[in-house]
């Protein structure tokens, strides 16, 4: 048997790959936290199963104690690193759009997930500052003053529609092969605002290529509602100020760009 890291690039990423005979191949991972093995394994006992066969990875077996996971291998390799034509990546974000669908619609909230899902947006906006305490000078006071407006907007917003999210939806966490799309990485999946899934993507792949919003919403049936959609506006803005704290912190420039990028687009847009 062979042993590869499999590890994001990130410090408290540890993941590895086990090769055995015959092309069998497993994941082991360890998760950075109680909370996120908790989150996780959760997930896959369930939420992940509504997805189908070859659609995720299984539990095989878990140990609370060293936070480990043993996890069958999905098929397919992250779709940004194949070379994938636009329309291709217009079949990816359909695909995306209908295993979210799913994930969404898993099962009943139950009445403690339930009163989690509700109350996910103000508890984004409690988290503004303590990320603009972290973003310092990072950030100028205008861009301080319009995070914290947006941080209002969102806990002003009606309902929503809630249910389970991945919780951090975006490309690399997307499998593509011959056999469709397969989701991994299920340790922030939880109950909440079904638009908090979006949020990566409307700042990222969606800006910069709307048909790809536009195949992932046919295939997840539905348009926003008009307070997902002012939600979705807040929500980024909150991400921004996130990005511009955790991006340097942790040496990752993609993420700081991320931040730089939405509050930049914000200011010239509110504060023309």
């Amino acid at each position: 048997m062979s042993v590869r890291d499999a590890s994001h690039d990130w410090h408290r990423s540890r993941v590895w790959e086990l090769a055995g005979e015959g092309g069998a191949r497993w994941y082991v991972k360890v998760s950075p936290s109680v909370k996120f093995f908790t989150r996780e394994t959760r997930a896959y006992r369930s939420v992940v199963p509504a997805l189908g066969h070859s659609r995720a990875p299984h539990l095989l077996d878990s140990h609370a104690d060293d936070l480990t996971l043993l996890l069958t291998a999905a098929p397919g390799a992250p779709a940004p690193g194949m070379g994938l034509t636009a329309v291709e990546w217009r079949a990816v974000h359909s695909q995306a759009g209908m295993l979210c669908a799913q994930l969404h619609e898993a099962s009943e909230l139950d009445p403690r997930d339930r009163a989690e899902a509700e109350a996910s947006l103000a508890a984004a906006a409690d988290g503004a500052e303590k990320y603009l305490g972290r973003a310092g000078n990072r950030l100028t006071g205008g861009e301080q003053q319009l995070v914290r407006d947006y941080a209002a907007q969102l806990r002003r917003i009606g309902p929503v529609p809630l249910g389970y999210i991945h919780g951090d939806n975006q490309p690399r966490n997307w499998l593509w092969s011959e056999a469709g799309l397969a989701l991994v990485d299920f340790e922030r999946t939880r109950p909440a605002a079904r638009v908090q899934d979006l949020v990566i993507l409307a700042v990222t792949e969606w800006l910069d290529h709307p048909d790809r919003e536009q195949a992932f919403l046919q295939a997840y049936g539905r348009a926003l509602t008009g307070a997902e959609r002012h939600a979705l506006r807040c929500l980024t803005a909150l991400d921004a100020v996130n990005c511009s704290a955790w991006g340097p912190d942790n040496s990752h420039p993609e993420v700081t760009a991320r931040g730089r990028r939405t509050l930049d687009r914000l200011m010239k847009e509110d504060r023309p």
